[in-house]
């Protein structure tokens, strides 16, 4: 006899997207928060299609706390990692390499949207999600040549 497991939605209230129901299983945990967001540790990623690529991350604790981020590969297809070892290691990720961008990670960039100004990308500090566990950090590259004020699209020379 075959057994189902049922999922237990969860409900959260969103500024931005009215009521949305959720699998626990979705949830990024941010052990420190986003740093200025540090009461923030639960984020909802949504995905609207009318929106692809975009990825909002939705506070769980605060209704009016929602990111909207960029796949940074999305933002600039040459992107690369320089992540420092203590950052690595507390997303419980191997020290001695820098992970692999979709396999390892899901790295993000949060947008910038100023009224009368292009958005930007921050790719100097992106969003780093461990796929395996879940565990999220927004992470400050190291020797970087990334800006946080990344113009869309990105430096094209930077990303080619």
């Amino acid at each position: 006899m075959a057994t189902t497991q049922t999922t237990i939605l969860q409900r959260c209230d969103t500024r931005y997207f009215g009521p949305v129901e959720y699998d626990e299983a979705s949830v990024l945990v941010f052990p420190d928060g986003i740093p200025a967001f540090e009461q923030s540790r639960r984020f909802l990623p949504l995905r609207q299609p009318i929106n692809a690529p975009l990825l909002f991350l939705q506070s769980l604790s605060d209704p009016d706390v929602c990111f909207v981020t960029l796949p940074a590969l999305a933002a600039c297809p040459r992107y690369r990692l320089n992540i420092a070892r203590e950052d690595l290691g507390a997303l419980q990720l191997a020290t001695s390499r820098q992970p692999m961008i979709g396999s390892e990670v899901l790295c993000l960039t949060i947008l910038s949207i100023e009224e009368n100004a292009p958005p930007t990308a921050n790719l100097l500090a992106p969003i780093l999600v461990n796929l395996q566990t879940r565990c999220a950090r927004q992470v400050i590259q190291v020797e970087s040549s990334y800006s946080h004020r990344e113009n869309l699209p990105i430096r094209m020379a930077a990303c080619l």
